[in-house]
């Protein structure tokens, strides 16, 4: 009886370990795409806010009053970093790049100063941008506003097209997941049949039936989501240690969503899968319970 016992608990230890992987393997899952989605995000506001809207400034213009204009342009909503160029570093950064003096054979500096745009994420579109140049246009020091108006429409057409992907995508592998967690905590459950069927026939309500079953599945959504975790963990840090600069797009608050997420869908999916599955069997007869 006793090595019966024994056995019945070796099996049982068995199908929660096997539940436990495969919930671990199907949680990192989706940890990347959840950790994708928001990264993609990230990327996509980081490249926005790196294209580039040059500002032309008049010839007459000083030094002084083109600093006074870059105050007045850091109050305005829609910036988010500007560099001023002066009409020296320009004629010094393209006497670098050609590797002789312009000024030396025309006899004045040919270059006017400048304002590098950063615009917000939010704003690094067509529309906004035709607005944006008017409204920078109308101070009378401005003489010429230019933007890579192919790169940024380029740019805006392929990240809502990663965007929609991953989205997709996430939908997807979530109802797939569920149903591969939801069929191996329903073998879990299925070998325990016939003790829930014993539990009912001593009058045991199904509440409490249903409490262990409950409380052993989100102890495996937990452990499975802490090994997720890990994994994705090093991984992360694998790629940290490859490319340091991931972590201008790779946030803690990428990672805290990421690792919240697979928590979450650890337990609420064990959770309501052991629910449905014990009350699949708590409904049966049991003549059904050798039908299956």
């Amino acid at each position: 009886m006793g090595k019966k016992r024994n056995k019945t608990r070796v099996r049982h230890g068995l199908q929660g370990i096997t539940l436990c992987i495969s919930t671990a393997l199907v949680l990192i899952l989706l940890g990347m795409v959840v950790f994708s989605v928001f990264t993609a995000h990230n990327l996509s506001a980081y490249v926005k806010e790196n294209l580039t809207v040059t500002m032309m400034l008049g010839e007459d213009i000083t030094n002084p009053e083109a600093r006074q204009l870059c105050n007045d342009l850091k109050k305005r909503p829609y910036i988010s970093h500007l560099t001023y160029i002066s009409k020296e570093q320009a004629l010094k950064e393209q006497t670098e790049a050609m590797g002789t003096d312009p000024s030396e054979f025309l006899g004045t500096n040919p270059f006017v100063a400048s304002i590098e745009l950063q615009l917000k994420a939010q704003y690094a579109n067509s529309d906004s941008l035709k607005w944006i140049s008017k409204d920078l246009k109308r101070d009378s020091k401005v003489t010429d506003i230019t933007y890579p108006q192919d790169l940024m429409d380029s740019v805006n057409t392929n990240l809502q097209k990663i965007n929609l992907v991953l989205l997709v995508l996430a939908v997807l592998l979530t109802c797939v997941s569920f149903s591969l967690i939801n069929n191996t905590v329903k073998l879990g459950v299925y070998a325990r049949r016939f003790t829930i069927h014993t539990m009912k026939l001593v009058g045991a309500s199904w509440g409490f039936i249903r409490r262990p079953f409950l409380c052993n599945a989100i102890g495996i959504g937990l452990l499975a989501a802490v090994i997720a975790n890990l994994v994705l963990g090093g991984g992360i840090y694998a790629l940290y240690t490859y490319e340091p600069g991931v972590l201008t797009v790779i946030t803690w608050q990428v990672m805290a969503v990421t690792g919240g997420s697979v928590f979450v869908f650890g337990i609420v999916i064990t959770l309501l899968c052991a629910f449905v599955s014990v009350n699949k069997f708590l409904r049966m007869k049991a003549g059904d319970l050798y039908k299956i």
